[in-house]
């Protein structure tokens, strides 16, 4: 429970409302000068606003990557500053005082007047830092077109697989856009991101050159039964692509190999994969690598759905620039048409159509 509130001053408030400050107005009994909300920390403005929308305080503490016992503590000072009990807590559930529903639209408005300020603020020509994920990918081609198109944009690539781990840095700010599978991300990290469908790739298989499997030039998904495919387990920067795996394996007698540590880089990658003898699930946009090949699976034809992933509040000529590379790609290229009889789990189906839509109403 929130301290006690400050007891009455002992002058009689003045007469009539004051300018400025409706808080004073309903609340009488306290110091407008010691609970005056134009003094707030936005940083705790954010935490009120985390907790009232979620009414749960280990889901606000994800969303704002904090630990739960420091968002408590930040709550009570809100509470504190303003004289004003905000939520009601009990054991089983979180709701809005009188005064904390009062107090939600005024603090939305407050964040997003720091947010346009902090974009109007921002230099447009620093760098635009992009995680590719490797040098060979939809997101690195959509690089290169965007640094063609854009010339007097910095664009500075990152080479780290796995939009799940990306996607947590963009989030952070220590980053700005990357690429992957969004179905597979938490909902705390989709609240803060923003992200467009960009391609629809088909999932390969990478085989060792002397597998059962790499004479076929294309791989039924069937005959992958009784095998056992590296697909990222255990590196929980690409948990996204783990998600995909395990729902395409489902039901089909096709094995997800053992969990191993996160594999930086592809000379390391190349490697392990060798002297594991491991087969990989893949997609036809992937590295090479000596003594193995990669074929696309059919029957179905499984995808692997490709967006752009930035934070909400970007505003930056490079995600300008990238856009337009998208709307080429789709266009020219025919990026987000899905070819006959291909699978896509239904998350993704109903996400990519969702966000799809919106862009093409544009």
């Amino acid at each position: 429970m929130p301290p006690p509130h400050d007891p009455p001053p002992h002058d009689p408030p003045p007469r009539g409302p004051r300018p400025h400050d409706s808080w004073s107005r309903d609340s009488r009994s306290r110091d407008s000068r010691a609970h005056d909300p134009r003094h707030l920390d936005p940083r705790l403005l954010r935490a009120f606003v985390a907790v009232a929308e979620d009414l749960h305080f280990t889901r606000a503490a994800a969303r704002l990557y904090v630990a739960q016992q420091s968002l408590s503590r930040d709550i009570r000072r809100v509470e504190r500053e303003l004289g004003a009990e905000l939520f009601v807590r009990t054991t089983r559930q979180v709701s809005l005082t009188a005064d904390g529903v009062r107090l939600l639209p005024y603090a939305r408005r407050v964040l997003a007047a720091y947010d346009e300020l902090a974009v109007a603020w921002a230099r447009d020509d620093r760098p635009l830092l992009f995680d590719v994920g490797a040098p060979v990918s939809t997101a690195h081609r959509l690089l290169q077109r965007a640094r063609e198109s854009a010339p007097d944009v910095e664009f500075v690539a990152r080479f780290h697989s796995g939009l799940t781990g990306a996607a947590a840095e963009i989030a952070a700010g220590r980053l700005d856009v990357s690429a992957g599978r969004v179905a597979g991300l938490p909902p705390e990290l989709l609240d803060v991101l923003d992200h467009r469908p960009v391609r629809f790739e088909r999932i390969a298989v990478l085989l060792p050159g002397d597998h059962r499997l790499a004479a076929l030039e294309e791989v039924p998904l069937a005959a992958l039964a009784g095998e056992s495919l590296y697909a990222a387990a255990g590196n929980p920067a690409t948990a996204e692509w783990t998600d995909l795996a395990v729902r395409l394996f489902a039901g089909r007698g096709i094995e997800l190999a053992e969990p191993f540590p996160e594999i930086d880089g592809p000379e390391e990658f190349a490697r392990v994969i060798r002297k594991r003898r491991w087969s990989v699930l893949a997609s036809t946009e992937f590295i090479g690598v000596p003594g193995m090949v990669l074929r696309p699976v059919v029957d179905p034809v499984p995808l692997s759905p490709v967006s752009l992933v930035w934070r909400k509040s970007l505003r930056h000529p490079g995600l300008s620039a990238l856009h337009a590379a998208i709307d080429e790609a789709v266009a020219g290229h025919g990026w987000l048409e899905m070819p006959p009889g291909s699978w896509l789990p239904a998350v993704d189906m109903a996400m990519c159509g969702q966000i799809r839509g919106r862009y093409e109403q544009l």
